[in-house]
């Protein structure tokens, strides 16, 4: 399967459509607990995560969004 992955071909070697959490764990993203994920232009609510798969061709992005700051 190949994904576009923040802008990057990004092969794995599944066939079958993968869900977001194992796919967040294959491709070792830092702090998943935190990240946004964009699948083909929308955005992923988390309580979806586990029933949201991605399938070959498809455009993922992962987002943080970070507060903080001094004014």
């Amino acid at each position: 399967m190949v994904l576009t992955v923040n802008g990057k071909t990004t092969t794995l070697e599944d066939v079958e459509p993968v869900p977001i959490p194992a796919l967040l764990e294959r491709l070792n993203v830092a702090d998943p607990l935190y990240v946004t994920v964009e699948l083909n232009g929308e955005f992923v609510d988390r309580n979806a995560h586990e029933i949201t798969s991605v399938a070959d061709g498809d455009t993922v992005e992962f987002l943080y969004f970070m507060g903080g700051g001094e004014r």
